[in-house]
């Protein structure tokens, strides 16, 4: 079947599958969304983690996806599953007659991405990438600076994702750190700190990165650095480890431009560290109350866009907004993480688009 867009005047319902370490956000989400957003069923293949969901939401349970397109009224299924999951499940969602919403990264292979994308699109579904950290107040206020010429040319941006995830981590979840499920540091980490940088910076023209898994074992990289050329001519590089010492210390990125600097970083971008332009702006006065205390959220790195994500999710299915990110943007982070492992594996620059 073919959903009806608008959804009418009701409660978008939305079914959860996959109830681990991101369910959280999403429940804690739709909630913040009564009277416009429900859930209404939840599902999870492992029966404690199933329970423990149904006993905090009060919905019904499914223990497989198959059971829950059968037996559930959702109008969007929520894909909180192993990355390397998402693109199968994606397409028997759209098979169905749901709409997609996809956790970051949408898929660990970039022909399984596009493969979405055009399930979905045959379908006459939307498809969902959540990447809420570009609705950070930090983020935002670099973005509206970026977008109004207050750097003038950009000649350099960093990012450094430098945290920690021990062993305990990987082996409490087998899927964690295998390249089919999930990809490493780069993949599942830094993914939304690569968006970030293709977002407010980018067309991204070209990478070359080097992988390394020193520490943890697991299949994919646990460190990885990768230097890029934009595609107006400035330059970046993107470094990432999971092996910090003792605790995660930095989530950033620095602009450089002619007429600005700034860096926004904290644990997790979510304080702006410097703010300084050529030219007097009243945004920037905004610039401490943007920042924010992780402790606020209880120390979480995933910040605090998960509602804001919803509400565009909510009324692009009322016919009111535009998805802010659909499949096909979803796909340009994709593509980057995807070139720079290709790069790390043959030890050349890749350029983008990719070429199959």
């Amino acid at each position: 079947m073919t959903p009806a867009l608008p959804i009418p005047d009701r409660p978008v319902r939305f079914a959860l599958v996959g109830c681990g370490r991101i369910s959280k956000n999403h429940r804690e989400a739709i909630a913040a969304h009564a009277g416009q957003a429900e859930l209404v069923a939840v599902c999870d293949t492992a029966p404690e983690a199933l329970q423990a969901a149904m006993a905090a939401t009060g919905v019904p349970g499914f223990a497989s996806l198959e059971a829950l397109l059968a037996g559930s009224n959702a109008d969007v299924v929520v894909l909180a599953t192993p990355s390397g999951l998402h693109p199968q499940q994606a397409m028997a969602v759209a098979a169905s007659g749901r709409h997609v919403l996809s956790e970051k990264p949408m898929a660990t292979k970039f022909e399984e991405g596009m493969a979405m994308v055009r399930a979905c699109l045959d379908a006459g579904v939307k498809l969902f990438v959540v990447k809420q950290n570009r609705l950070n107040a930090t983020v935002q206020l670099v973005k509206r600076a970026i977008d109004e010429g207050r750097f003038g040319r950009i000649y350099m941006s960093t990012v450094n994702v430098f945290w920690t995830r021990p062993q305990s981590y990987y082996d409490a979840a087998p899927w964690r750190g295998r390249w089919d499920l999930d990809g490493g540091a780069f993949m599942n980490q830094a993914s939304h700190y690569v968006d970030l940088l293709d977002w407010l910076v980018g067309p991204v023209d070209s990478v070359h990165a080097y992988t390394a898994t020193l520490a943890r074992d697991i299949e994919a990289e646990d460190t990885g650095v990768m230097s890029v050329r934009l595609r107006h001519g400035g330059l970046a590089s993107i470094n990432v480890t999971m092996l910090t010492f003792p605790q995660n210390l930095e989530g950033s990125i620095t602009i450089l431009g002619e007429r600005g600097t700034v860096k926004i970083g904290g644990t997790a971008v979510n304080k702006i560290e410097h703010w300084q332009f050529a030219d007097p702006h009243p945004d920037d006065v905004a610039v401490q109350s943007a920042s924010y205390d992780l402790q606020q959220g209880g120390g979480s790195v995933y910040g605090f866009g998960h509602p804001l994500y919803y509400d565009n999710v909510i009324r692009t299915l009322r016919g009111e907004a535009n998805a802010a990110v659909d499949g096909y943007e979803g796909l340009r982070s994709l593509e980057i993480l995807i070139a720079a492992y290709r790069s790390a594996r043959d030890g050349q620059r890749v350029g983008l688009p990719l070429v199959f």
